[in-house]
């Protein structure tokens, strides 16, 4: 596809298997919502300002936001703003 062609991949690195794997131990998320949980930690990882999504059960909900905000903080990194594309706009 044209469109996302110049999209750079982000990369899974440890650091963010480890975040992923601790919000998932939280229990902030479901265990069922590990994609979730890595899309968050693959964005805080690599310093994405925000995170759009339209999945406001897992990502864009705010109690889920600000406990993920304060998890990423314990460990040295910057939750992205999460919001769905309506919000951003």
């Amino acid at each position: 596809m044209l469109i996302v062609r110049d999209f750079a991949m982000l990369d899974i690195t440890p650091e963010v298997e480890h975040l992923a794997s601790v919000i998932l131990a939280s229990g902030i998320l479901p265990q069922k919502a590990a994609t979730d949980a890595a899309h968050i930690a693959i964005a805080a990882v690599h310093g994405i300002d925000f995170l759009l999504t339209w999945n406001c059960a897992h990502i864009a909900n705010a109690v889920i936001a600000k406990a993920v905000a304060n998890i990423c903080r314990q460990y040295d990194w910057e939750s992205p703003v999460i919001c769905t594309p309506e919000e951003l706009f």
